[in-house]
């Protein structure tokens, strides 16, 4: 497996995760990962970047469905 393949599967195994620490870190990492192109380093930032974006909005949509659930009527149920 060459090296890029081994970046792409990590980035993957980060998003199935959806665990916002450990893609932050992975970032890092590629920011300093010199056996990597500028352009694949830049796609799999970005699909980092994308995925931690997600993550943030569904946490706020949740929270929000979650509020409205909770006052509805006036009733906390």
């Amino acid at each position: 497996m060459d090296h890029l393949a081994e970046v792409v599967a990590r980035v993957d195994e980060s998003i199935v995760k959806n665990v916002i620490p450990q893609m932050n870190t992975l970032l890092c990492e590629l920011s300093e990962d010199k056996a990597l192109s500028r352009e694949d380093r830049y796609a799999q930032q970005q699909r980092l970047r994308v995925a931690v974006f997600k993550h943030s909005t569904e946490k706020e949509e949740l929270a929000e469905q979650r509020r409205r659930w909770l006052t509805q009527g006036g009733i906390i149920t």
